[in-house]
Formats: C-alpha cells, sequence, structure tokens
C-alpha cells in the first residue's frame, strides 16, 4: 500500500473519531507521517490540550483498523502524539492556541521574525516586539507589531524562554 493512500486512510479515520466522538470533539490532525521500516507517526491536536490519555486511545484506534485490514503487514510501529514545541505551525488554530508566546516565523519572501503573537485570526498573524532606541541621549522603548497573513508564512515555531 502507498503512503499516500495509508496517510488519507489514517486521516479519514481521525476525522470519523473526531465527529462521533465527544471527548475528541475539538481534535484535528496536523500531520500523518509514514517513514521507512512501516513506522507511521501521527500528530494531533486538541484546541484544549492533547493528553496522554487521548492520544493512548487515538492510537488503539488506528492500531485496530491497521491490524484488520493489514495496512502496515505484522511489524510497524505506530506512535500518535502531540506536535510538540519544536515542530512548525501549520492551523491558524495553532497559532491561536500559542498567543502571548514566542514565535520565530520565516516568511516566503525571505524574513525572519522572532517575536511575541500578539494575534491570531483566520486570516493573519501579528506578532508584537519591544526595542529600545536611544533618541537624543534618551533611551526610548517602542512597540513593533508586525501582521503575516498564513499566505507568506513559510514556517512559525514556538519558542521557549529559558
Amino acid at each position: 500500500m502507498s503512503e499516500i493512500s495509508i496517510a488519507e486512510r489514517i486521516n479519514d479515520l481521525l476525522e470519523e473519531k473526531y465527529r462521533t466522538d465527544e471527548m475528541f470533539a475539538d481534535c484535528y490532525t496536523v500531520e500523518v507521517e509514514l517513514k521507512p521500516n512501516q513506522r507511521l507517526y501521527v500528530f494531533a491536536d486538541s484546541d484544549s490540550g492533547m493528553s496522554f490519555e487521548k492520544c493512548q486511545k487515538l492510537s488503539r484506534y488506528l492500531e485496530s483498523f491497521i491490524d484488520t485490514n493489514g495496512w502496515l503487514g505484522e511489524k510497524y510501529v505506530l506512535e500518535v502524539s502531540s506536535p510538540g514545541i519544536g515542530r512548525p505551525l501549520k492551523f491558524p488554530r495553532q497559532y491561536k492556541k500559542n498567543i502571548g508566546r514566542t514565535l520565530a516565523v520565516s516568511t516566503t519572501a525571505g524574513e525572519n521574525h522572532t517575536a511575541t503573537l500578539a494575534e491570531a485570526t483566520d486570516e493573519h498573524i501579528m506578532l508584537t516586539q519591544t526595542v529600545v532606541e536611544k533618541i537624543e541621549k534618551k533611551k526610548v522603548e517602542r512597540v513593533i507589531e508586525t501582521t503575516i497573513p498564513y499566505a507568506s508564512i513559510q514556517k512559525a515555531v514556538v519558542k521557549l524562554a529559558f
């Protein structure tokens, strides 16, 4: 079975689960990856947070279909998890969950921004950054707001502050 058809089948199964099981009503699939040696990675997220229990139940749900239909043969690895902090954001709802956090954003125009996510709409994000400028021997703080449409984002990753 090809990688594309397995990913599509997994996506379809997950969409069905999200529609029919109240526990998963605010869940969505971020990515499904089939790697060599029958390693299947499923990254799912939730507006209310992706718990270990949700990941475990999704894994068991998918295993039953994979095993019954023999999609990956007898030996395979299935990992279901939330995308994690280092994975790029893909959907507006992921950005909305991360308002207030620092993002590193690369745009299709080649610009790089590292700033606080202040706003996330269905069309764009707004980053804010406080800079200190020296004006006539005085230091003045200025807030810079940068609006970036989703279509212009090449990659955006949440950065942890230490």
